[in-house]
């Protein structure tokens, strides 16, 4: 299979990152690292075992607009617009669930701070992992 920088990605090869993501040490790795090269590199390679020939760069490319995809349609949802949308949004909320997401709170002195809450955390859904 042929890939190349312009080369979209074809749906079975977007479930295939999926698969590979999904993996709870690859999830592990994945949050909170910055330098995370050598994660994509393994996960090319994962990926190549599976049959899609995707380059390091390419993954994390598609890794990081696929969370951003999902995010956008995720804050479209708690934002009442549930008509947005996107296909592998399910998938991706699986995955990104229980993600912990900074977000900034305003301390009494007029500064921000970094907090880490979770998204969608409910006693039913924390026992189901």
């Amino acid at each position: 299979m042929e890939s190349g920088a312009g080369k979209h990605w074809t749906e079975e090869e977007v479930k295939a990152l999926l698969s590979v993501w999904s993996e709870k040490n690859i999830r592990k790795q994945l949050h909170g690292t910055l330098r995370n090269k050598g994660i994509f590199i393994y996960i090319a390679k994962r990926l190549q075992e599976l049959g899609v020939c995707r380059d390091w760069k390419q993954c994390r490319a598609k890794y990081k607009n696929l969370k951003y995809e999902y995010r956008t349609v995720k804050y479209a949802h708690n934002s009442g617009d549930v008509t947005k949308t996107m296909k592998f949004f399910h998938d991706l909320d699986a995955i990104l669930r229980y993600e912990p997401v900074t977000q900034l709170t305003a301390e009494e002195n007029g500064r921000c701070s970094a907090t880490e809450t979770q998204l969608n955390t409910s006693p039913t859904t924390e026992s189901t992992q």
